[in-house]
């Protein structure tokens, strides 16, 4: 059994009141932008969420990551998970995302799920590859408790969601299910060096009491790739758990030297079209 979560059972979700009540509401939100002024996530521009250049900077062309997450290599002569990022964790974009997960500005939930949507839905292609006669299964990359009761919400399992709908808009059959547990202890992983996160993470992150993955292909889905760390637990328990994990999908990923001078590698579809990302080190 898999636990399952509703798409539409979301914060941020739903159908926007109308007539007299979203009037009333409508002059809420007027008013509390006066009293507390709303100021962009990314560069503090006044009465905008998200302005249009950071808003921007979500809309880079996606490209493949993997190579610059050093604990995401694997030791024994297999290739790394490919990992595409929507966005290089850099800029307004670092800015946006720490305001997001740490100081409350859950404004930003539609604005981030619907980039990284945008992201999977031109990843389709590359993924459906992976189907194995079932529905490809998204998962989250698990957070802290505390941390969901900190943000009020399990920000990384709304992407995971995002990610399956918007795969299913692009005709490939998928799922998103909670199945990953993060157990207590600990420390937050910010801050810490590759060493230090995977020893933070070890046999912290596992599957869920109950749930069968064998056979299941599986895409996770984080907020952002630093060193791997989280990425490669979260691996390796769904493959004990019996699944076979095809790709990993991030809104951001920490931006390494050596990208500075690979904007040329990118097609029109905004994918990165390098030989590895479509051909060689799948493992499919």
């Amino acid at each position: 059994m898999l636990p399952r979560v509703h798409d539409d059972a979301r914060p941020g979700r739903g159908t926007p009141p109308r007539g007299r009540d979203g009037a009333v509401l409508g002059w809420l939100a007027a008013l509390a932008r006066v009293v507390v002024p709303v100021e962009c996530a990314g560069c503090g521009a006044l009465d905008l969420v998200l302005c249009e250049p950071c808003r921007s900077a979500l809309r880079a062309p996606v490209r493949r990551c993997e190579a610059d997450a050093p604990r995401l290599d694997r030791l024994d002569g297999r290739p790394p998970l490919p990992v595409w990022a929507r966005a290089s964790y850099d800029g307004p974009v670092r800015e946006l995302v720490a305001a997001w997960k740490d100081r409350g500005r859950a404004d930003l939930t539609r604005v981030l799920e619907e980039d990284l949507g945008a992201a999977v839905r031109g990843l389709a292609p590359v993924l459906a590859r992976a189907q194995a006669g079932r529905p490809l299964l998204v998962v989250g990359a698990p957070s802290a408790r505390a941390a969901v009761r900190r943000r009020g919400a399990d920000l990384v399992a709304g992407l995971a969601v995002a990610a399956a709908r918007a795969l299913r808009s692009a005709g490939v059959a998928a799922e998103a299910r909670p199945v990953l547990e993060q157990r207590r202890g600990g420390r937050d992983q910010v801050g810490l060096g590759a060493r230090a996160r995977g020893r933070n993470l070890a046999g912290r992150i596992h599957v869920a009491r109950g749930v069968h993955l064998g056979g299941r292909t599986v895409v996770v889905v984080d907020d952002v790739l630093t060193t791997g760390a989280t990425l490669a637990a979260a691996v390796a328990a769904l493959e004990r758990a019996g699944a076979r994990v095809a790709a990993g999908v991030v809104l951001a990923a920490t931006p390494s030297p050596k990208r500075a001078n690979r904007d040329d590698v990118d097609g029109p579809d905004g994918v990165d079209h390098t030989p590895d990302a479509r051909h060689g080190t799948m493992g499919w």
